[in-house]
């Protein structure tokens, strides 16, 4: 789509506006990338879904999905879905930023304006995504100039494809040309289902997440963009009460209404087991649409990606032509970790309800004891009536210290219960440092001559049952499930501005 002369010169202007901000110079003119139009087909899905390259935009972030979209408001108020890009590179683990360097991508509700685009930046394109807003600096949170940009890499912010950034920024740009002001920014750890919610109802973030599923649910139910305020040290969302920082703003009945029924739905599947997990990665991840590049590319990671994930729904032949540029930490992008954690979020770690019995001696025991001699009544019975062997006994939990008791000892568990070793970091464009590594596997366990036992190499525990008494189940102090600390700074996700510490 050309575009007018008064709207280049604009850009133009507001290139030169960005100050601090920008990460990247190109002598101080507009790129051509940064006016490039919006692709053909985008346009003409836009006609398709009655919309028009002018119409107000809305973002949403999806950290576990690693999936970015992009809403379009109509005629009537309402927003629908325009285009679903995938996430090329995300780091840290689900949860919030919490402060400078610890390389987390921000959760939350975000306002983007003009001066916020990047045309000039080192990323291809960019633009700040408003971390850390009035939420963020109420509960103490630090850092800024966390981006969405182009270029697979990332130390704390949502790095997309140069051909994908382009296509967003061209919406963003086209957008406020239309005349919309500002765009907001929703940003999620997944996506606010009730299934997600009953999963990660343990997670150390579940009350923020759940403050959250209130925009999610106000948006999702009226298709409006929520105003958003703050009371205290919490989101409140709503209509113009909200906006005003009201403690209690107004429920519409629609939003009430898909509150209640997720509630019923989350109490549904709490009620029929499902158990209460936390998802653990290296560093972040990617959509697995880009895990499938052949190895010629710059990112030869292919071999480490599990071979029986979901597939995703966007076409392979479309991505594998995206080049993704550097990749920041592609050891850490294979898979995440799902670990069991119990109500205060600690991690649960099975239990074999019979370990290898691990000398002769106690299996000539064992034996002894178990079987039962020829002609005995046990026999004659079998005889009788046959029937099937019981079942194994179902496998016992270990319930894992509270962290506080032994914090180098967590870090020991945890090793085990990830299957994991420190890795070596790999450089990445946008960060100067790398969390430290989890700490190395512990030496196994002493063993007691009653109760003997082994370590799996996947970190489970297997607790041995003693021929006359059950084996006591052992507990292992725990952390905090966070995998590694951050370093002292990392230069984040832009390289020019002086301040730029994300």
């Amino acid at each position: 789509m050309a575009l007018r002369p008064y709207v280049i010169a604009g850009l133009a202007a507001l290139t030169i506006s960005l100050g601090a901000c920008q990460d990247g110079s190109t002598g101080g003119g507009v790129p051509l990338r940064a006016l490039a139009p919006v692709p053909q087909k985008t346009l003409a899905l836009m006609a398709q879904k009655g919309m028009s390259p002018s119409d107000p935009i809305l973002i949403r972030a999806y950290k576990k999905e690693a999936e970015m979209e992009v809403w379009k408001r109509g005629t009537n108020g309402q927003y629908a879905l325009l285009k679903t890009f995938p996430i090329c590179r995300w780091s840290g683990q689900l949860g919030p930023k919490t402060k400078q360097g610890d390389r987390q991508a921000p959760e939350g509700f975000y306002t983007v304006t003009p001066g916020q685009m990047n045309p000039n930046s080192s990323y291809y394109l960019s633009f700040d995504t408003g971390y850390p807003n009035a939420y963020d600096r109420a509960n103490g949170r630090s850092g800024n100039y966390i981006m969405v940009h182009g270029t697979c890499s990332s130390a704390g912010c949502f790095a997309m494809t140069d051909e994908s950034m382009g296509e967003i920024y061209a919406l963003a740009r086209d957008s406020f040309a239309g005349g919309q002001r500002a765009f907001q920014f929703q940003s999620y750890p997944f996506r606010m289902t009730a299934a997600n919610v009953a999963k990660f109802r343990n997670d150390p973030n579940a009350p923020f997440w759940k403050n959250l599923k209130e925009g999610s649910d106000y948006f999702e139910a009226l298709r409006e963009e929520p105003k958003v305020g703050l009371c205290g040290t919490r989101y409140v969302f709503g209509g113009a009460d909200a906006a005003a920082g009201a403690c209690t703003p107004r429920v519409d009945p629609l939003v009430a209404e898909k509150r209640d029924r997720d509630n019923r739905e989350v109490a549904d599947l709490i009620a029929k087991g499902t158990p209460a997990t936390r998802l653990v990665y290296e560093d972040g991840t990617q959509n697995p649409v880009f895990r499938s590049q052949p190895p010629s590319t710059a990112t030869a990671f292919a071999n480490l990606i599990p071979k029986d994930e979901p597939e995703q729904p966007y076409d392979p032949k479309e991505y594998a032509r995206h080049h993704l540029g550097e990749v920041s930490r592609p050891e850490t992008v294979a898979a995440a970790r799902e670990i069991e954690v119990d109500a205060k979020g600690r991690p649960v770690m099975l239990a074999a309800a019979e370990a290898p019995i691990p000398t002769k001696a106690a299996a000539q025991g064992k034996a002894a004891v178990g079987v039962p001699k020829k002609g005995s009544p046990a026999t004659l019975m079998a005889k009788v009536d046959p029937v099937a062997e019981p079942a194994p006994a179902k496998p016992a939990r270990v319930m894992v210290a509270d962290a506080e008791d032994d914090p180098a000892a967590f870090k020991k568990a945890l090793s085990h219960v990830l299957g994991t070793n420190p890795a070596p970091a790999t450089p990445a464009t946008d960060a100067a440092t790398i969390p430290a590594a989890v700490a190395a596997d512990p030496a196994p366990a002493k063993l007691t001559p009653k109760a003997p036992a082994k370590l799996a190499h996947a970190g489970q525990v297997h607790a041995a049952t003693a021929p006359a008494a059950k084996a006591k189940a052992a507990t292992v102090a725990t952390a905090d499930a966070k995998v590694g600390k951050p370093g002292a700074k990392t230069t984040g996700s832009i390289t020019k501005a002086p301040a730029a510490k994300d």
